[in-house]
Order: C-alpha cells, then structure tokens, then sequence
C-alpha cells in the first residue's frame, strides 16, 4: 500500500505537537541498548525444562480457533534455555524488541546459545533472527551452528541483506543517508527541518527498522518430543551478535510426486538452479495446456529471474520445503509500462485490461524473491495480476515485494494454507474491483506493510473473505486493513504486535478508496498488543480503529464476538484527520459481545463525530477512563459529537466501570495523552 505522507495537523490541536521529540529520544536510547547488548542475562538452567509452546508469543488457549491451523509449532526464545541476554519487553519503535515476537527475544555473542526442547516429533525448523547490517548498508553473513541432542551439528548461513530499512518512506538501504523528505514533518524534532532554522540535526541510522529475516532447515531426519535443539553462534562468527527471536518446529511429510503430468525437466529445467529455468517453464506451461495436464515441479532449486504468465493451467510442485522457485531482482534497460524499473520472480495473471487469467491453480512449492528496497511502481510480487476461477494453497512466499498482489476487476480466487513471510511490503493485497475471494488459513509474518488488505481504490473490492488467518510483526501499518468497499468480512484471525502507523485491525477511508457500502463484518478476531503510539500523531491508536480521512465511514459496520488483548494503549479508537474533522464522521458501528483484556489507557478512543453501539462489551485491566471522548474538539456545551449507547456491558479497571451512566450518551471526557498503565498480561475468561 502507498502510504500517506504525514502531516503537521492531521488529527489533533497542532500544539499538541510539540512534545514529540521526547518520544524519538526515547526510541532512540532503546535502539541503542538493544543494539549494544543492553539487558539482563537470563540464567542457564542444568537441565532441559519443556520449552512452552505458544501462539503470537501467548498461550494457545487464549487464541483458540482462531488464526490459521498451522503444521507448525511456535517456541519463543525469551521461555528456553541460553546462556545469552535478554531482548526486551519493548513496545517503542525502531527497536529490535519491538519487531520481536512478544517483544521479546534473546541476544546472543559468539559462544553463545539458546537451547529449545522440542514439544513433538520434527525433522524441520524455522528460526527467525536478527544480525547486524553491514557499516554502509547491504548486509552480512555469519553462521549460526545447530545441533540437536548435542551433536549432528549443522550451519545456518544468516544474511542481513533483506533486513534492515532505514529513514522515510519508501525508505532506504543505506544507514548513512540524511532525510529523504527533509519537506516532511517529522516526530524527532516536531518540525519540518527544511522549513526550520536553524537546520536541525538528524542523526544516522535514521529510524532503523525491519531488523528480523527467518530461514529453513531439513535435520535429515526426525527427532522425538523431548529432544533438544541448539543454536549456538560461533566464537569466530562475522556478526557480533545473533538475536533469536522464536523457533518455529515441525514434521515435514514426504515430497509429492506426480508422474502424469508436463513435468518441467522433460523441458529442460535446472533443478540445480545454476541456469535460468524460466524458458522451460513456459515450454511446459504450453504443454500442459494443450494436453490438459498439470505441469509439475519437482524437488529443487529453480532460477526464474522473470514473470511467469499464467492462464487456464495448474503448477504443482513436491511441497513447498521441497520444490524452490527463485529468482534475483534484474533491472530493466527501459521502464516498463506498469513503471516497472525492476523484474524478479513471480507468477502472474494476465492483465485485468486484457481479460485477465482464470482457471489457474498454483500449489505446494516456494516462491523465494530478492527484493531488498521498496520502489512502489515495480512488480516484483511473488503473485500477481488478475486470477479468476483460481486457487493458491500451500505455497511459502518469502522475499518479494508483496506475497500477493491481485489488480482487478477479478472474482472467485481462494488463497488457503499459504505462508508470507519477510515482505518489504504488503502479505496480500486485493487491490480494485478484487470479489467473491478469499485468503484462509494462512500464515503472514514480518510485513513491511499492511499483512492483509483489501484496497477498493476507484473500484469497490466486494463479497471478499478475510477468515482464520495468523499475522505477526507487521513493521508498518496494519494487521489486516480494510480501505472502503461493500460486504466484506474479517473473521476468525489472530492478529499480534504491530509497530508502527497502524495496528492490529483497521477500517479505513482512505487511499482513494471507494465509499463503504452495504455490511462490514468483522467477528471472532483477536488481537495481541496491537493498539500502538502513532508517531507521527503522537497518540495511542486502538487495536482496532476507524479512520475517516476521505470520506464518511457509514456502512452498516458490525463488529462481533472480538478478544483485544494487552493493547498497548486504547482496544477500539474512531477518529477522522484535524482538516476533515468538520466534515467527516463514523456512524453505523455496531460492538457486541466483544472481550477487552487489558489497556494501557481506555477501552474507547474518540476522535471524531458519529456514533457507536455497545452491547455485551466486557472489559478488564482498563488503565485511564473507559472512554476517552473528545469528538471534534469543540468541546460543545452540548458535550462531544460522537455519542455512545448500549447495554450488557461489564467490567472496567481504575477508573470504575468503562462503560459508566456518567460518560453516556456523549459526555466529553478528553485527555488528549492520559497516562498509560501496563495491564497484566492476559489470561483465560472466567465467564460467571
């Protein structure tokens, strides 16, 4: 998603700017003690406890059917045994506890280890990290050991060439470069610097971010529940340190094997990938379409520096740890007429403006990209175009710009058990005229933008499902973010630990986008310490949150059997941006049954004008007033211009009842920075 430049007066009186530079101090002193080792050791302990199993770094059972129903599990390295330092909790941007999972994670030096005892039978790992960047960028390799049992060690080469992003949007490789919008407002100095005299100075790494990459490993065979995994940093590694944030373990079948079909090495592709296979792809792709017959991928490695075009065909590879499509990002000699400047890997659907693809089925095989900036005019996507009648089930997509991004007008693709990981931009996105599709049952991790979205920019996205997926660590804007659009659903997903510019779930008019129109329902979702501090705002958001920039929001929006957990700061906020606010409001909202576990400030942030219903909204561990109601910042006689009404609703925190007779209908209650009391963690609801 293009993201917004920010401004001096988006949502707030603009003197209440004027304090933002304690925040980037703030960050940047947290930078600088997680990058120097700055924490306490964790002890190591003389035998293997159990090491727990979570989901988005909670207990599997405050998240139950809900997320995507993986083959994997997840083991934080913050709970195993290490000889290393603790990272974290730390919830303040452009930290590396912040983008860890749970805020936590475990630093390493040479020597070093983090030992997990494996829950159940695995013969594969999953380790996310993180290693330093190199002095002027691009990235380093360094060995990480893995041994199980203590012995049959092996190495894991680490990179950080797809990590580490640094100053404004679009952002940049190079640590050293001054602003790229020194015409921009910025929260370090609460200034436009190009407008301020004298100049200030900005220090390098400006805004350091998307620390964390992640990599597979086959152990050769497989290890019982109870056995022991070690990944030790060498003494002589070229990194001088080594985050381990999670381990992700799992037991990986045997390869697929299809014998009747066009199978790609009978047209001369490399399984080796030492040549460029794209050729022999379309050769099957040809073949298989005038045979009717499924081209196949085998096991292998598998150079394609280019699109492959898709229509009317299915590609089926041995199972995604098997069969690896890859390809580098290769630069054109002219711009292409999309604005391409670059091209890389990935499977396209023709062009909507051409009639677009159909019937087109990709499954169980990796697309692994080489993306390593964000220039927003370049389809570097692992999947993209326009693919009706079609499905992608079971592909890992890793190192592209977005895992999938569709352009319509298109209908009916189903996108299931699809894992997205360490994108520079979106997990998926339905952008224009996207209908009757869906992504389920699959797992987003490590987005440089929003993990889902729906994008109805000039045409409206409609009749789409968003159901039972898992995003993590998205490191700008949101969970899943909806922009405009008519009859959509959010349901069933597990969101945890956005950043920053977003949070967990989002409703949006914004981006062009169409009107909302018709139904939104958004039910039985839960999200984990979403609800962060907008930088540029200078504000706590919610873990979900309503933004009216563009446009009224005032389709029949029902939200419904939601959990937020430990939101940072507000659980639900609705606000409309400063040089709209008298023109723009979020009516029609309808919460029920909905469980709030945990705010650092209140359950409701108001913003804007409009109104909202509450009914069976139970909250606990509230730390400011239940609702924080400042409206349009008139401050009326008649009191707020958003107002509230309801039944059923339970509980509060410091304050008393978050939901209390005194703040209705539209009593205002404004404390534009209350301060924030850290909720306890989250814990089963006892219901009475």
């Amino acid at each position: 998603m293009t993201r917004a430049r920010p401004t001096t007066d988006d949502v707030r009186p603009q003197t209440r700017w004027r304090t933002a530079a304690t925040i980037a101090a703030s960050a940047a002193v947290t930078v600088a003690m997680t990058m120097t080792g700055a924490g306490a050791a964790i002890a190591a302990q003389p035998s293997a406890p159990p090491t727990p199993v979570t989901r988005a770094a909670i207990s599997p059972a405050l998240s139950e059917g809900r997320g995507a129903a993986v083959n994997f599990v997840e083991q934080e390295a913050e709970n195993a045994v290490t000889t290393g330092m603790a990272v974290g909790p730390d919830r303040t941007a452009y930290s590396l506890a912040a983008e860890a999972s749970g805020r936590q994670a475990v630093r390493l030096t040479g020597g070093q280890y983090v030992e997990f005892t494996l829950p159940k039978a695995a013969n594969a790992i999953s380790v996310r990290y993180s290693i330093p960047d190199a002095a002027t960028g691009g990235g380093i390799t360094s060995p990480l050991t893995v041994s199980v049992n203590g012995g049959g060690a092996r190495t894991m080469n680490l990179t950080s060439k797809y990590s580490w992003l640094y100053n404004q949007y679009p952002f940049s490789n190079d640590p050293n470069a001054g602003l790229l919008h020194a015409d921009w407002w910025i929260t370090e100095c609460g200034c436009v610097p190009a407008a301020t005299t004298p100049t200030p100075v900005i220090s390098t790494p400006f805004r350091p971010m998307h620390f964390y990459d992640e990599q597979r490993l086959l152990l050769g065979r497989t290890y019982r529940a109870g056995d022991t995994v070690r990944l030790t940093m060498p003494a002589n590694a070229a990194a001088a340190w080594t985050i381990v944030d999670l381990l992700d373990s799992q037991q990986v079948g045997l390869p697929t094997v299809k014998l009747l079909a066009s199978n790609v090495l009978a047209f001369g592709a490399d399984p080796f990938g030492k040549r460029d296979s794209a050729d022999a792809f379309d050769k099957a792709i040809a073949f298989a379409k005038r045979h009717h017959l499924t081209v196949y991928v085998p096991p292998g490695v598998y150079t394609v520096d280019r699109h492959i075009i898709v229509d009317d065909v299915t590609i089926q590879g041995a199972g995604n740890w098997y069969t690896v499509i890859r390809g580098d990002e290769v630069a054109l000699a002219t711009p292409a007429a999309d604005g391409s400047v670059h091209t890389g890997v990935g499977f396209y659907g023709k062009d909507a403006a051409d009639g677009g693809s159909r019937n087109v089925h990709l499954s169980g095989f990796t697309i692994r990209g080489d993306v390593r900036e964000r220039i927003d005019t370049d389809q570097v996507n692992g999947i993209g175009g326009a693919l009706s009648d079609s499905t992608i089930d079971g592909l890992y997509i890793q190192h592209t710009k977005v895992g999938i991004w569709l352009d319509g007008p298109m209908d009916g693709l189903k996108v299931s058990n699809t894992t997205i990981v360490d994108q520079i931009a979106d997990g998926v996105n339905f952008h224009t005229g996207v209908t009757n599709s869906s992504v389920s049952n699959s797992f987003i991790r490590n987005t440089g933008d929003d993990g889902l979205a729906m994008w109805s920019e000039g045409t409206a996205d409609a009749n789409n499902v968003f159901d039972h997926n898992t995003v993590q660590t998205p490191t700008l804007a949101n969970g899943i973010a909806i922009y405009g659009g008519t009859d959509n659903t959010v349901s069933n997903n597990l969101v945890a630990d956005p950043i920053r510019e977003g949070s967990g779930l989002h409703v949006g008019s914004r981006f062009g986008a169409t009107a909302f129109t018709g139904s939104l329902d958004i039910a039985d979702n839960t999200t984990v310490r979403a609800g962060t501090y907008e930088l540029n705002w200078n504000i706590g958001l919610g873990a979900i949150w309503f933004f009216a920039l563009e446009k009224n929001i005032d389709a029949d929006i029902e939200v419904t059997g939601d959990h937020y957990l430990d939101s940072t700061y507000n659980a639900i906020m609705v606000v409309a941006d400063w040089p709209v606010k008298d023109l723009y409001s979020v009516t029609n909202l309808h919460f029920r049954d909905v469980q709030v576990d945990g705010t650092g400030t209140s359950v409701l942030s108001a913003r804007a004008a409009g109104s909202a219903t509450f009914d069976n909204v139970d909250a606990r561990n509230v730390g400011a007033v239940g609702v924080n109601n400042c409206g349009t910042f008139h401050f009326t006689p008649a009191g707020s211009e958003f107002s509230l009404s309801g039944s059923g609703n339970d509980g509060g925190g410091t304050t008393g009842p978050w939901f209390a007779s005194w703040e209705l209908p539209n009593t205002i209650t404004c404390d534009d920075r209350p301060p924030v009391v850290a909720p306890p963690a989250p814990s089963p609801w006892i219901q009475p």
